[in-house]
């Protein structure tokens, strides 16, 4: 028995020492050598705020690719884009897509771009493995490499999936910055972007250094709408850094995953000139905290509007009485500020707030004016 106790006791013992354990820290700012896999398994569950992924395409292309003049097209012909078969890449989808959902936060969320070539079978996969898909979103190339053959559609578009963690679960969203981004209208699903193109693609010996580098305009949406200023953001395919540089840019911090030593130099360098945004330039237009609901009848309970005022629209067309229980008297018709001022006027709808005016120091003014002297008047 003394020998169980003290087995207990030392298991106790343990279980507490690794219980006040100091979490491992994040390396941020760093770019991760060797095969992303591994290198993800080195950090912390639940410790990053957001995945951004561009895995290999798969192309399984079966020859070269030229123009009609004969002059070569620069495709992936790397090999980190070479899998033996379907089923070899979707095994190693599986495998990095697992490692993200564990180092994710509950309230993260992923993105994955895509080709035709993969990006269906990344979805079913990151489905199976638990993630909800938000939103596909179509990048539009506003300047594509044209079909040269003729014997397809241009491929003129890649897909984004952002999934967060559960059909429950909670994540970032930031519709208010990204309507203003959209001149005040609803951002839609397709974006239209250039490629990365001019001074923005590196090269090396007049060559494209990444064959499938994307444009920082991309990765600058993606993150503005979906993280916060300070959240991680973990690229495992960081390639030239594009992630790593807008991160930057927008005071977030990151983390890459590379094997290619070519790539991470020079994505390094990329990132060392890459300015940070003030910190005044990078708050963001956030949706307006809503105001507390006020019913009209709270008005008329309250004395801020009697019972017996009369209360008319703003050419005195429509007169309307105001009765004890916040409902308007109109003669024919009764109802709500709401309900009879559509009545009154044969609309599907009205906001009585605005349509209704009271007179007040001999000037007509909407009971909305009441309104938010009573809210300032209660404001704790």
């Amino acid at each position: 028995m003394a020998e169980l106790l003290l087995k207990d006791r030392k298991r106790a013992r343990v279980s507490a020492k690794a219980a006040t354990a100091p979490r491992p820290e994040l390396p941020l700012g760093q770019i991760l050598s060797g095969d992303c896999i591994a290198a993800m398994r080195s950090l912390p569950s639940a410790s990053v705020d957001m995945v951004f992924a561009d895995p290999p395409y798969n192309l399984q292309l079966g020859g070269d690719l030229n123009r009609p003049d004969g002059s070569h097209v620069n495709a992936v012909t790397d090999d980190w884009d070479k899998f033996a078969s379907f089923a070899t890449y979707d095994e190693f989808t599986r495998a990095w897509l697992a490692e993200a959902r564990r180092v994710l936060k509950p309230n993260g969320s992923l993105w994955v771009i895509g080709s035709y070539h993969n990006i269906y079978r990344v979805g079913a996969i990151l489905q199976d493995t638990g993630f909800w898909i938000l939103n596909d979103i179509v990048w539009r190339k506003a300047n594509p490499m044209p079909n040269f053959k003729g014997t397809r559609f241009t491929n003129a578009h890649e897909t984004l999936i952002w999934a967060s963690m559960g059909e429950k679960a909670r994540y970032t969203f930031h519709y208010r910055t990204m309507k203003t981004l959209n001149d005040e209208l609803q951002m839609r699903s397709d974006w239209v972007l250039p490629i990365c193109s001019g001074q923005e693609r590196l090269k090396k010996d007049g060559a494209k250094l990444h064959p499938t580098q994307k444009p920082e305009a991309l990765l600058y949406r993606v993150m503005l709408a979906t993280t916060n200023p300070g959240d991680v953001v973990l690229d495992p395919f960081f390639g030239t850094g594009t992630t790593g540089a807008v991160a930057k840019r927008l005071g977030r911090q990151w983390i890459g995953c590379e094997r290619d030593p070519g790539y991470r130099a020079a994505a390094m360098e990329r990132i060392e000139l890459a300015l940070p945004l003030d910190e005044s330039a990078i708050t963001t237009m956030q949706s307006a905290k809503p105001a507390p609901k006020v019913a009209f009848g709270a008005l008329v309970e309250t004395g801020w509007i009697k019972p017996g005022t009369v209360l008319c629209d703003r050419k005195r067309q429509f007169v309307a009485l105001v009765r004890a229980d916040g409902s308007l008297d109109g003669g024919a018709d009764t109802g709500s500020i709401h309900s009879l001022g559509a009545k009154l006027q044969g609309a599907p709808s009205c906001n009585g707030w605005t349509f209704w005016h009271i007179k007040d120091a001999g000037e007509l003014k909407p009971i909305d004016t009441v309104r938010q002297h009573y809210l300032l008047a209660t404001e704790d």
